[in-house]
């Protein structure tokens, strides 16, 4: 297929001290073999060894920096700045594409004119790049974005010509940036979903989703006092306002949790249980783990869930090999 009859997808990867992961994530975009692909990356100034990993496919990229910069944001947004693609993504130099995820992508936004953005489930893996969990998500609009539902950044797709409307990254944020800027794109245009797995987020002690959780949930508060403030979401968020902060505080909860922090994340789910219970309650498991652990080490039962998650993927990778040799 010739590149002028798929359009343009123009991929970013901000990257800063990523080595052990960078080149996975680099040969995961070059792997797709899309054939109109343009592909930059945006590092900060690593000193690891990233810029001679990056040099080694320097002939193939469409261009890439490394200086210091102001953030992951800034980063992507140098990216955004360059790119030239109808269709825009960013993948994180320590996640990467599963195969065929682009070309996946680019039908799901030709089949569906009218919508901002295509999202999908996201494989969760470990530093090895073993999956232990799928995040799965659902057909969410924009009061579903407001109630902090959250996208697998790994797994989104957008049209150019609506981030031109929302404008890029705020720089002002780090941890939820991603989900700040869903809400403006969504404005724009519907949001679609797909159930399918386009990509894997690796969850590894550098990570800031895990170096860092406990940071998630002041940005998700400050998000909801900035979304109180927006007269573009005036006509909605009278109706909303009860369960917009209810799913900011289930996000301070579960990030909280995740930092080993049960006391500050049972209050943070307490919040979220007085703003507006079936939000709360939608983590259960969660809440009972958090007040389990104020009485003891309860980490085994952690563990044991996520064996059975991962026995799960392990059954279904399987069934689907087998399926794959019968048909052939």
């Amino acid at each position: 297929m010739s590149k002028t009859a798929v359009p343009r997808v123009s991929i970013i990867t901000p990257s800063f001290n990523q080595a052990g992961f960078l080149e996975q994530t680099i040969q995961s975009v070059f792997s797709q073999n899309y054939p109109n692909l343009e592909y930059w990356i945006m590092d900060g100034g690593s000193t690891d060894g990233s810029v001679d990993i990056i040099k080694k496919y320097a002939h193939r990229l469409a261009g890439w920096v490394s200086e210091k910069d102001r953030g992951q944001a800034d980063a992507i947004n140098k990216g955004f700045a360059r790119a030239t693609g109808e269709v825009i993504a960013w993948i994180n130099s320590d996640d990467y594409y599963l195969p065929g995820a682009i070309a996946r992508a680019v039908a799901e936004l030709q089949k569906h004119p009218g919508c901002s953005l295509v999202y999908s489930d996201v494989v969760s893996v470990d530093g090895a790049g073993q999956p232990f969990n799928v995040m799965t998500y659902d057909h969410w609009g924009l009061d579903e974005l407001l109630q902090f539902n959250i996208l697998g950044q790994p797994g989104v797709f957008m049209r150019r010509s609506v981030l031109e409307q929302s404008g890029t990254l705020d720089l002002s944020y780090t941890y939820l940036l991603d989900h700040h800027l869903w809400l403006r794109v969504a404005q724009v245009a519907p949001v679609h979903y797909v159930p399918e797995q386009w990509a894997a987020a690796r969850f590894h002690a550098g990570a800031k989703n895990v170096a860092h959780a406990a940071l998630f949930g002041q940005e998700a508060l400050r998000i909801a006092a900035w979304i109180g403030d927006q007269v573009t979401f005036a006509d909605r968020y009278p109706r909303l306002r009860r369960r917009v902060w209810a799913g900011a505080y289930r996000i301070a909860g579960r990030y909280l949790l995740d930092s080993g922090q049960p006391g500050p994340a049972l209050w943070a789910y307490l919040r979220s249980l007085w703003w507006y219970p079936p939000i709360a309650l939608s983590e259960t498991r969660r809440i009972f783990y958090a007040f389990a652990s104020l009485f003891g080490n309860v980490s085994w039962l952690k563990q044991r869930y996520l064996d059975r998650r991962k026995a799960g993927l392990d059954r279904a990778q399987r069934s689907r090999s087998s399926s794959e040799v019968r048909k052939s």
